[in-house]
């Protein structure tokens, strides 16, 4: 295969495409997996960026990888060579205390915010712990793996919390849900959040800033060994929507970004087996990038974590269905977490779980049919 000058400084990126429901029958080489997934394809889109524009794209066959690789500078032919193996790299479970949480299939993480301004549900769960704790229980009843709880709204130009006020919404519900043995993840950057959070019980931080929000945040996740998912914003200030740079190419852009945080986070002490990335939907993203990240999304495949993704009921839905408010978008949200199980995400984060989980099965028998046949 005849490649396109490529320059030896420029960026290099892996998208795994041209899908198939099995191997079976397919010659030898010819097809590569997803993780420990059932998800098999047989090509990549190889992309190249040098600054901010695209330099290359070309589209090679899994069966021709190896060649392509030898017509690269060292370089680039060494980071080829590591996103491959990172797509197709086994997703170690999450281990939480008596609970495993494994990504063979796709889960479904369920939000519950005790805000009282958070886009979708803010109100709904505030000021009453053990309304939000049963909210949390019939959650977990519907099929959720994991209660991501919230306790300050990362809505565009939300009003930030003190972590004292945060602490004070969350801490009761976790208590609550833990005692009872519910897997529960701490939506929150701050670090005494998270302190008070794991204290409480939780055994995940998720944290939109990817642990750059506060400078503790690496080491109290570091020392508490838990595990950790990393989002892109634009921003890690006070508003995480703040972007008056933009993007050059949005796939690429948040790829780096999230690359750059996990080297943070291994350099801190955080070991890889304990990090999932989420690109952050929505977070400072026009429609047209929120769009490119979903048709992109087998891209982060190549950091070799496992993937959240996180489009129950945000802007992109409404803006192409009539501005259709936050509380009639489930259509949308479940077509979007179905999409990104179809492109690989290990895990989903949804509002309406019980919903969302009847999907994932779906998906999950039609996958198990597609290998099954012959």
């Amino acid at each position: 295969m005849t490649l396109p000058t490529i320059p030896p400084q420029a960026r290099l990126y892996l998208r795994p495409t041209w899908f198939v429901p099995s191997p079976i029958g397919l010659p030898d080489g010819s097809v590569a997996r997803m993780g420990n997934g059932l998800i098999w394809f047989q090509g990549y889109e190889v992309s190249a960026f040098g600054g901010r524009g695209r330099v290359a794209r070309v589209m090679v066959p899994v069966a021709g990888f190896a060649d392509m690789i030898a017509s690269l500078p060292d370089r680039l032919a060494e980071r080829a060579q590591r996103l491959a193996a990172n797509i197709s790299a086994m997703r170690a479970p999450l281990m939480l205390g008596e609970r495993t949480i494994r990504f063979d299939a796709p889960q479904v993480m369920a939000i519950l915010n005790v805000t009282p301004d958070s886009f979708s549900d803010g109100g709904k769960h505030v000021g009453d712990p053990q309304a939000a704790a049963d909210a949390g229980f019939a959650m977990a009843a519907s099929g959720a793996a994991l209660i991501d709880v919230g306790g300050e709204s990362t809505r565009p130009r939300a009003d930030k919390v003190w972590e004292g006020d945060e602490i004070a919404r969350i801490a009761p519900v976790i208590e609550r849900l833990t005692a009872a043995g519910v897997p529960v993840s701490v939506d929150t950057r701050k670090a005494a959040v998270m302190e008070a959070a794991l204290a409480a019980g939780a055994k995940i931080v998720n944290d939109v800033s990817a642990l750059a929000h506060d400078p503790r945040s690496l080491a109290v996740v570091a020392g508490a060994g838990c595990p950790v998912i990393l989002m892109h914003a634009p921003s890690a200030g006070d508003d995480p929507h703040d972007n008056p740079a933009g993007y050059g190419d949005v796939v690429a852009d948040v790829f780096d970004h999230l690359e750059g945080r996990i080297a943070a986070c291994l350099e801190a002490g955080i070991a890889r087996d304990r990090i999932m990335v989420d690109p952050g939907l929505g977070f400072g993203k026009s429609l047209a990038d929120n769009l490119a990240l979903v048709n992109g999304l087998a891209t982060f495949q190549a950091l070799g974590v496992p993937l959240l993704f996180a489009g129950s009921r945000k802007r992109l839905i409404g803006a192409l269905s009539n501005e259709a408010p936050a509380a009639d978008r489930l259509g949308g949200s479940i077509a979007l977490a179905f999409r990104a199980a179809q492109l690989g995400a290990q895990m989903v984060r949804v509002h309406d779980v019980k919903e969302s989980v009847q999907a994932l099965h779906l998906w999950r028998g039609l996958a198990d049919a597609g290998l099954s046949a012959i």
